[in-house]
């Protein structure tokens, strides 16, 4: 078996070929085109595997590659100290320990969803990028009115009809402010016509619908929240726990223990952000909707704070969703499950 290390980059990338003993059979650099890598993979030894970096090129090289070797493992990029921590490095270096890694099998390996959920997932994160546009059009309109003194409704400002009725009534709306007003009004309709059409695509996408619409049963999850958890999460099987699952999504903090001592700290930063956004807004309002949540709310409050209390009901909702999804039917609330079984 040989083994190749891959250091990507934007324009190139750098490779390393090894065998069983270490030793260096080919090294180089090849260009990151499509082209490129069928000319090169032609001249590696076979049988190969391959591994490398988790870096925002790597989704398209891994497609392109996995079909050319035994296997394409890619490596999480915070793991791999033994590059970070060089006291000298370059690409051709990265890429030899990359191989060694693989070689040695030490590489901290990360998953790698599917082609299809990946293409799916960008869809939605580009959602979320609509999403802040909007919100930040929105206060820019909020802005010009209070730069120029107009008095306005905080709550109907965006509604269509008392924005019209806005520009057409009240005198104290300047010339000056008028087109940027409608400029950022048509930008908030546009925007708002587009994130819609990306949901509704989403929903109705046929390898989704039925999976979104078991998880829209959980309380407090909406068609956001689904899509976000089918998405994001993946394949639910790689989760041999709910506090892995927990982990994964960012709801608890790092424990860094020495001695006797053990310390807990704040929210990890090695988490899926965009899971972690969602869920917590979704949890400050799960509680409104479900007596076993609000429950679950109180109590945390009563032992800490509301953010605490918030962080709880989040990682309920975690459980909720890894049962859904890993038995694959709907949700049954707990009265309606013990009557069941009486």
């Amino acid at each position: 078996m040989y083994y190749i290390g891959l250091d990507v980059h934007k324009k190139t990338i750098s490779y390393c070929v090894k065998d069983a003993s270490g030793q260096v059979h080919q090294e180089g650099k090849v260009g990151a085109t499509r082209r490129e890598l069928d000319s090169w993979i032609k001249t590696l030894p076979q049988p190969r595997t391959m591994a490398m970096e988790a870096t925002i090129f790597t989704g398209w090289i891994y497609d392109h590659l996995l079909p050319h070797a035994q296997q394409v493992k890619v490596a999480h990029p915070l793991m791999l100290r033994a590059i970070a921590a060089a006291k000298k490095k370059n690409d051709l270096i990265d890429a030899g320990k990359i191989a060694d890694c693989l070689r040695c099998d030490f590489l901290p390996e990360c998953h790698m969803a599917s082609t299809q959920i990946r293409d799916r997932r960008r869809t939605l994160r580009y959602r979320h990028l609509l999403v802040r546009q909007m919100v930040q059009m929105k206060n820019r309109i909020s802005g010009l009115l209070m730069e120029t003194g107009v008095s306005y409704n905080k709550q109907r400002l965006h509604k269509v009809g008392y924005f019209r009725e806005l520009l057409s009534t009240n005198e104290d709306v300047h010339e000056s402010i008028r087109p940027l007003l409608k400029l950022s009004r048509d930008t908030v309709v546009r925007l708002q016509k587009t994130e819609y059409a990306l949901v509704s695509s989403l929903q109705r996408d046929p390898l989704l619908a039925d999976r979104v619409q078991r998880l829209r049963t959980v309380p407090g999850v909406g068609p956001i929240t689904a899509l976000a958890w089918a998405l994001e999460i993946g394949d639910v099987a790689r989760f041999r726990s709910i506090r892995q699952a927990i982990s994964y999504c960012g709801l608890c903090g790092e424990e860094k223990s020495s001695a006797d001592k053990v310390m807990r700290t704040p929210l990890s930063k090695q988490r899926n952000k965009h899971i972690q956004r969602v869920l917590v807004e979704a949890a400050k309002l799960a509680p409104r909707q479900d007596h076993d949540l609000a429950l679950v709310y109180e109590t945390a409050k009563q032992k800490g704070n509301a953010n605490r209390a918030t962080l709880a009901v989040a990682r309920k909702m975690v459980a909720y969703l890894l049962a859904v999804d890993r038995e694959e039917r709907d949700f049954v609330p707990a009265e309606n499950y013990q009557r069941a079984a009486a």
